[in-house]
């Protein structure tokens, strides 16, 4: 009788990412994103300041 090895499933099975693959969407900038944030920043602080 031979002995079977089973060593299960992988880890990572079907789980890998490619990060390289262009996969759509909205491609927004950095900066974009950066400078909206400051803005509702600063109209935040403006709105309490005018809005007591």
């Amino acid at each position: 009788m031979s002995r079977r090895e089973s060593q299960g499933p992988s880890g990572g099975a079907g789980l890998i990412r490619y990060f390289d693959v262009d996969e759509g969407g909205p491609k927004l900038s950095p900066k974009l994103i950066f400078g909206l944030i400051v803005a509702i920043i600063i109209l935040e602080i403006i709105s309490t300041l005018v809005l007591p």
